[in-house]
């Protein structure tokens, strides 16, 4: 029997472009243990570039990123004649025909903006393509802080007090800005609201530390948090798995970073960089009370219901190490390395997780699928337009 062509897609213009690369090339890896499909790379550059071609599937050919591309084949998503979306591969030469790839499912691996903020998500769902992970509004959602964490405190979830603003309102109204940010008391954290992996984030102890933090964030994201930092720090994560009522979660983990912010350093660029998220030094499980432990699994399982999500997720939480007291920080609907080393730990192995990342990818697919699509009405028909045409001068 032929083997289901699985459309592993990753890369993108975001700043988390390399970590993107790493967490698709873990999957790949893990997947191809399994033998139960054929696995096509859809690379998505910097600039924005759709690309494919075996090249992609060597990690060692990402060193030099302008000789690999290249060496690519552009590509799109289309629908053939017979109305099926499939992947399109460009050839060279005006009589060559283009190849087409039917796709069972899509795995996505990006992380951060374009691709894990919905918006790739919305080119599947248009292409009627099963994909991995949260859908648009999930995925929309989950990349805003300010958004995510409205909607938390709104179910009465825990969360840090906070600023938000956009860079025209730090250029026109910067000393009342300044103001509020002060009223909430030094140290204070800054961050950009649409950006994972640490990136662009500072723990700053006065006025002019917080400027230039700010004037920092804003070279990734025109929308700036600025929260009140828990002392003493102790972050606590879970991951959840699944969709609507029928979610599990794994083991907590404490991660511990060289400073009391875990930075995208203590993430991604030890020693072992290439294992992603998953060489990051942590406690796992978390050396926390079980029934803190527990508490923690079901306020994740809450936030991953009211924030749409499905697939799996990381979430992460900010802990007070001494009362105990904890407030949810954020939602990775594509976690680094799909949180594999938190599910590892919890009795599922990664090839098993990813397995049934893309059963529920299909399944989720085929819910949609059995809706309604069109309303039988022709609106443009002779009679609907002459009805329109009635409606000229009305108010």
């Amino acid at each position: 029997m032929e083997k289901k062509t699985l459309l592993v897609a990753f890369g993108g213009a975001s700043p988390e472009h390399e970590v993107s690369v790493i967490t698709a090339h873990q999957a790949i890896a893990a997947l191809e243990e399994t033998g139960q499909f054929q696995i096509k790379p859809l690379y998505i550059t910097k600039s924005g570039r759709w690309l494919t071609g075996s090249e992609l599937l060597n990690l060692k050919n990402f060193e030099d990123l302008k000789k690999l591309e290249s060496e690519l084949t552009p590509c799109h998503f289309a629908q053939n004649e017979f109305g099926l979306s499939v992947l399109r591969e460009e050839k060279a030469g005006f009589f060559s025909k283009a190849a087409e790839t039917s796709v069972y499912a899509v795995l996505l691996g990006f992380h951060g903006s374009k691709g894990e903020n919905g918006a790739f998500q919305g080119v599947c769902e248009m292409y009627n393509l099963p994909y991995t992970c949260c859908g648009v509004l999930g995925s929309a959602v989950g990349m805003d802080k300010v958004t995510a964490k409205s909607i938390c405190r709104s179910n009465k979830i825990p969360v840090t007090e906070d600023v938000n603003f956009v860079e025209e309102d730090w250029v026109g109204n910067r000393e009342k800005i300044i103001g509020r940010v002060n009223e909430l008391g030094y140290p204070l954290i800054v961050k950009p609201v649409n950006l994972g992996s640490s990136i662009g984030v500072k723990i700053v102890k006065n006025r002019d530390e917080m400027s230039e933090a700010v004037e920092t964030a804003f070279r990734y994201d025109r929308h700036i948090l600025v929260e009140k930092v828990i002392s003493p720090l102790m972050e606590i994560n879970c991951s959840v798995l699944g969709s609507g009522k029928d979610l599990r979660t794994s083991v907590c983990e404490r991660p511990l970073g060289k400073e009391e912010l875990l930075s995208f350093q203590d993430k991604y660029l030890s020693d072992d960089a290439a294992k992603g998220m998953a060489s990051a030094d942590r406690v796992i499980p978390a050396d926390i009370p079980e029934e803190f432990s527990a508490e923690i699994r079901e306020i994740s399982k809450k936030i991953f219901r009211i924030l749409s999500c499905s697939g799996v997720a990381r979430l992460d939480f900010l802990i007070n190490a001494k009362t105990h007291e904890f407030y949810f920080n954020e939602i990775n609907t594509i976690p680094g390395s799909f949180s594999f080393y938190l599910w590892k730990e919890s009795g599922l192995e990664f090839d098993d997780l990813l397995l049934e990342l893309i059963e529920l990818a299909v399944q989720e697919h085929q819910k949609k699928s059995r809706r309604i699509q069109s309303y039988e009405t022709n609106l443009l028909s002779k009679k609907a337009v002459k009805g329109i045409k009635g409606l000229k001068g009305t108010k």
